[in-house]
């Protein structure tokens, strides 16, 4: 395998690349037409293009592109879309490019790529590679977080209309809708050699620095081995409402030293009755769950500028 300067460097000299954009995220289908045209005109060799329109035919395409040897496969979608190319992309030799296409786009804002379509092409042809974690839940990988509790039953209904008309504001429009039937959660977490409980309608677990498009903190990210652990709000669902709009305000002035988070490697998480779960966005099962990491699993191309540990 290529070190990372010399993947940085065969990607800006040869600019081979492959191209898949999710028309089912937020501006996917929009923007497939542009977003070709624009990496044409940056002096990218397409390999291969597809838009893909039909669900459940994303793993297949993305396979496909990763098969055809690229030296960066450019993916165009929301969190969910990008988890699925970093799976498959996970210590290959192959950089993920990010097109954020998105309702919050987490990852793309935990590794610096800018959300405006111009500025992120330009990523792809000025940047470098880094390596950054993944999280394991199971023996899945995943690039942001896992959500145990109210926010895996809003992304089971969540309107995909409600998604593209009105960006991230659907989830909490969804989540209004659901919070007067949720009842709170009993949940342990047991994390280098320690108990914790929790009484709340919802924990996340968290690989990258990103939650619903704000900072879960001003120093996590996804290259400091590290996992975060925290519930939001108590047993009330006025505390949630209270602790998610804090959260929104205040993410960018707390650190993982401070109440509630935990900042661990690896977390066993269980819950006082079978719990759904969502990872990035996805539906994955219920509690009990081990969570864990991958240590610089995925290769990305990164601003210039971004750090790489």
């Amino acid at each position: 395998m290529r070190t990372k300067q010399e993947l940085s460097e065969a990607v800006r000299r040869d600019r081979r690349a492959a191209l898949v954009v999710n028309a089912h995220s937020r501006r996917g289908r929009r923007l497939y037409r542009s977003v070709h045209s624009r990496l044409l005109a940056a002096g990218f060799t397409l390999l291969g293009a597809y838009p893909v329109d039909r669900p459940g035919e994303l793993d297949r395409v993305l396979a496909e592109a990763a098969d055809l040897g690229p030296d960066v496969l450019v993916v165009g979608g929301g969190d969910g879309t990008i988890g699925t190319a970093a799976r498959l992309l996970a210590h290959r030799d192959i950089a993920l490019g990010l097109l954020p296409l998105g309702t919050t786009n987490n990852f793309a804002r935990t590794v610096g790529v800018p959300l405006d379509l111009d500025a992120a092409v330009e990523v792809l042809t000025a940047g470098k590679v880094i390596d950054v974690d993944l999280g394991l839940v199971g023996d899945m990988r995943f690039t942001n977080h896992v959500g145990i509790g109210l926010s895996a039953d809003i992304m089971l209904k969540a309107p995909p209309r409600l998604k593209r008309v009105t960006g991230r504001l659907a989830y909490p429009l969804t989540a209004l809708g659901l919070l007067a039937r949720h009842r709170p959660l009993r949940v342990t977490v047991r994390a280098e050699a320690r108990e914790h409980e929790f009484v709340t309608h919802q924990v996340y677990v968290a690989n990258g620095g990103f939650h619903a498009g704000r900072p879960i903190t001003s120093d996590a990210n996804a290259d400091d081995r590290l996992l975060v652990a925290y519930p939001v709000g108590g047993p009330t669902r006025r505390g949630l409402l209270r602790a998610t709009a804090g959260n929104a305000a205040a993410g960018h002035r707390r650190t993982l030293r401070d109440e509630p988070f935990l900042a661990v490697r690896q977390a066993w998480v269980e819950t006082d009755r079978p719990a759904r779960i969502e990872v990035d966005g996805e539906p994955y099962g219920e509690t009990p769950v081990r969570i864990g990491l991958d240590p610089n699993a995925l290769r990305v191309m990164a601003s210039a500028d971004s750090p790489d540990r």
